[in-house]
């Protein structure tokens, strides 16, 4: 007969063990989006130690609910291979687009992603950073709820080789980097340029274009990318996530490598 602390044993050992593994790691990924999910894959194929911190329940960002709740995203050409790569079934070409279910094609991501190597941790949030020598040198986590309920309890901090902010539009950990630290980033100004009104075309480019080390050991990804450098916001057009989860993932892979 199954006994219920037996269960809650189970439970508690096991993730014990994945907990005190992801205190010391490579990489960091803020935010399970599919830019997020694509960069870890390839970082963890590549033999690094690579965490993903989710705030909410479900990984997977935006990409399940498709476009307004029509659960089906598209794709641009450049983007087919990436996405076939992870399982995922590419449906009609209608000028250089594609479509894809995106139940499937979030599943597909997550599930790859984990079997690759990559540990993922939900309903844990990234409230700040650790900054040493003008360096980011890790992250600072808490549950979800206790800072959704605003309870004070305080926090832990976890070391970090390399991090990277994919956590979509508001890019709250780069925001939170600029106002508490006062630094300058990689950008035109040096500052925390803000999205701009959507433009599909424009923001999938940009998307992949500003992918880049914001700061030292800091990578920027996704919509991330866009919120920070002033680019264009896109519709359900996912396929410059996915390339800039594969590029950034090329860049953190040469950093490391430099060490």
């Amino acid at each position: 007969m199954v006994k219920d602390h037996m269960v809650s044993r189970l439970i508690f050992d096991e993730f014990s063990k994945k907990f005190s593994n992801a205190l010391s790691i490579d990489v960091s990924v803020v935010g399970a989006g599919p830019s997020g999910l694509v960069a870890s894959y390839y970082l963890a194929k590549s033999g690094f130690d690579v965490v993903i911190f989710e705030s909410k329940l479900s990984p997977g960002g935006g990409m399940w609910g498709g476009g307004m709740m029509f659960n089906e995203i598209v794709l641009q050409e450049e983007a087919v291979e990436i996405a076939r790569e992870f399982g995922i079934s590419v449906n009609s070409k209608k000028n250089g687009y594609y479509t894809a279910d995106s139940i499937e094609s979030t599943s597909a991501l997550i599930y790859k992603c984990k079997k690759s190597g990559v540990q993922i941790f939900n309903l844990i949030k990234v409230e700040d950073l650790i900054l040493k020598d003008n360096s980011v040198e890790g992250i600072v986590i808490n549950w979800s709820p206790v800072l959704k309920l605003g309870l004070h309890v305080d926090p832990l901090g976890v070391k970090s080789r390399v991090v990277l902010d994919s956590t979509g539009h508001p890019a709250e950990l780069t925001n939170t980097l600029v106002e508490k630290s006062g630094i300058r980033l990689n950008t035109p100004t040096g500052k925390f340029e803000g999205e701009k009104p959507m433009n599909a075309y424009l923001g999938e480019i940009q998307t992949v274009k500003n992918t880049k080390e914001i700061y030292n050991n800091f990578f920027v990804s996704g919509m991330a990318a866009n919120g920070v450098f002033g680019g264009f916001r896109m519709g359900p057009i996912f396929g410059g996530m996915l390339l800039s989860g594969k590029k950034v993932a090329y860049l953190i892979k040469e950093a490391l490598s430099k060490e």
